[in-house]
Parts: structure tokens; sequence; C-alpha cells
């Protein structure tokens, strides 16, 4: 589909411009030839804060606003820092969509998670199965700071004409992923636990859980090119999003469509790593939710498709992080 809505001119606010997400809007941003693209970091402007979201507001009026801006994290840090995930994604949320709203933005596209989604619910997931029942417990605190997200974007297009599409994406990984032993997601934890044991010539690893959970996982380029391509759509289009959708919910999912179990991702990180050790499963740690793969049908009816495979885009992001570092 041709885009037609957004104009080299158009003043675009990317919140969260240096995360996973925000960066690759950025870069795909600006080579698509967009001159008024911006961002502040976290110690510019504090999005939990009200007067200085305001202020960015009042100083910057967007035309279009991508809110990427989140606390994100794996298993461990959800479980850990439960009160953080919830109270700073709230925040961010109710301020900017507030803000977004008072100063006449045009379009907002909030970024999601497909964690909103029961645990247990029909495979692949529909935008409607939404509050059908109950959300996984170790990430539940994020699940329903989003899901207020969802609702907010909601309530402010039904009482305010607002024009906000909440986009909620699978599994992401990427370019300015967060690496750490305990906090990250699962892809750059596996990635940084094979190229340590690889490193130090450790005869084998143990990650969580029992590898039988599946997974599906999206390159943060391809989100990227969807979220572009959402916030572009014509008129009639975009608004059939925002008004028609999921019982007056503008949601829209964003995937792959298909999904492999943690045993296999590991295995494959394993490969493009190079680790040639064991692979050991600690049974005594969660899973997570047992399978979530989106349905992805009405993304894809718009003519949005993944142009990145697992297998590149795991290869993609090791030689970034690391092998080219090393050559650096």
């Amino acid at each position: 589909m041709s885009m037609s809505y957004l104009t080299p001119d158009s003043k675009i606010y990317v919140a969260g411009h240096k995360g996973l997400i925000g960066s690759a809007l950025v870069r795909l941003l600006q080579n698509c030839g967009y001159q008024c693209v911006f961002g502040y970091s976290h110690d510019e402007v504090d999005l939990c804060d009200p007067r200085q979201t305001r202020d960015l507001f009042d100083r910057e009026r967007p035309d279009i606003v991508f809110l990427c801006a989140a606390k994100v994290g794996g298993i461990l840090a959800n479980d850990t820092y439960p009160a953080d995930f919830i109270y700073q994604n709230l925040m961010i949320e109710s301020n900017v969509l507030s803000e977004a709203a008072r100063t006449g933005v045009k379009r907002l596209i909030f970024l999601g998670s497909s964690c909103i989604y029961p645990r247990d619910c029909p495979q692949p997931v529909r935008e409607e199965y939404l509050l059908t029942g109950l959300l996984e417990p170790t990430n539940r605190p994020y699940a329903i700071a989003k899901i207020a997200g969802i609702e907010m974007c909601s309530a402010y297009n039904r009482q305010h004409d607002t024009r906000f599409l909440a986009v909620m994406p699978t599994n992401l990984y990427g370019t300015n992923d967060h690496y750490h032993p305990e906090n990250s997601h699962v892809i750059p934890a596996l990635i940084l636990k094979m190229h340590e044991a690889k490193k130090h010539g450790a005869e084998s690893v143990t990650l969580w859980g029992t590898g039988k959970a599946r997974r599906e996982f999206l390159y943060s380029d391809d989100l990227a090119r969807a979220m572009l391509m959402l916030s572009n759509l014509p008129e009639q289009a975009f608004d059939h999003l925002v008004n028609a959708s999921n019982r007056n919910y503008p949601l829209i999912n964003v995937g792959c469509g298909h999904d492999i179990t943690i045993a296999e991702l590991a295995t494959t990180i394993a490969d493009v790593v190079g680790f040639r050790g064991e692979i050991c499963w600690d049974h005594s740690k969660p899973d997570g939710t047992p399978r979530k793969v989106l349905d992805t049908s009405r993304i894809n009816a718009l003519g949005w498709r993944p142009e990145i495979t697992l297998k590149q885009g795991l290869r993609t992001v090791y030689e970034e992080k690391f092998e080219m570092a090393t050559q650096a």
C-alpha cells in the first residue's frame, strides 16, 4: 500500500527514540526522507513527570507521535520489579496520551505488547481475545499497564475525537536491544549467555524452564516498517482501524505468524554464536505462557509482511553486538 499521509516536513515525535523500536523507527523515518523527526532522552525529559511532558508538547507541538517509550524486561525483571513496571508504564502512557489529545496531535501510534492477551487463549491470538481470560502471572503488572494504554487510546478517541491506534507486536529483538544476564528479553539474554560460554570455553549452559514454551519473534526493523505503514494509511483506512476494531478497541497485531520452541531458539542461537557445548534446562524456573503466536491477518490484509527471517536477524544482531565491536 502506497504511503500517502505523512509529508517530508511532518513533525514526528518518537518517544523512546533510543530504545529497540524507537531507534529502528528513527532510522527508517530518516531514510525515507522525513526531515522533522525528534526525540528526547530520559535525562532530557522524564515522561513520568506530567509537567515535563506538558512542557515538551507545548514546545514542540508534534503532528504525529510514536509512543515507544516504556519500561521493559524479561521474566526475571518483571517478577523482581513489578511496582516499577506498572507505575512507570502507566505514568508514561497517561502523560503522553493526555498531552497528545490536548495539543491536537493528528495521529498517535501506541506500542503495546502481546502479553496483554490471556495466558491460555486460543492460538493464533486474535485481537478480539483481549480481556477474555487471566493473564500470565509473571508479567501481569506490565500487561495491565499496556491494557490500560489501549483502553486510554479508546477512551480518548471516543471522548475527544483523537486518532490513537494501539499496535500489539509479538516478541521483539534487533539493533539497540538491551543485553543483561538477568533483566533482558529472551533473545539478547540467550545471545549473551552463549557468547560468554563460548568465550570462556564452558562445556554447558543452563537455561530457564523446560524449553518447551513456544514463542514468535519479529525483527525490530520489520515492526518499524509496520508502524510507519500504519501511520501513513489514507484517512478512511486509518479511521477504520481506530473506530471499528475489536469492540471499539483501536488495536492491531503485528507478528510473523509462526512460532518455535525456546529449545529450538536456543539451538539456533548456539549455532549463530558458535557455542558447541551442551544446553541444559532448569525445570525449577518458569516457562511463562505456554504458547503465544499472533493472528496477523488484519495487518497482512493491508499489505504488510515481515522481510527478515529469524536466522538472518539473529546473525545481524550478533555481528553488530559482538563481532563488529571486537573488530573495532
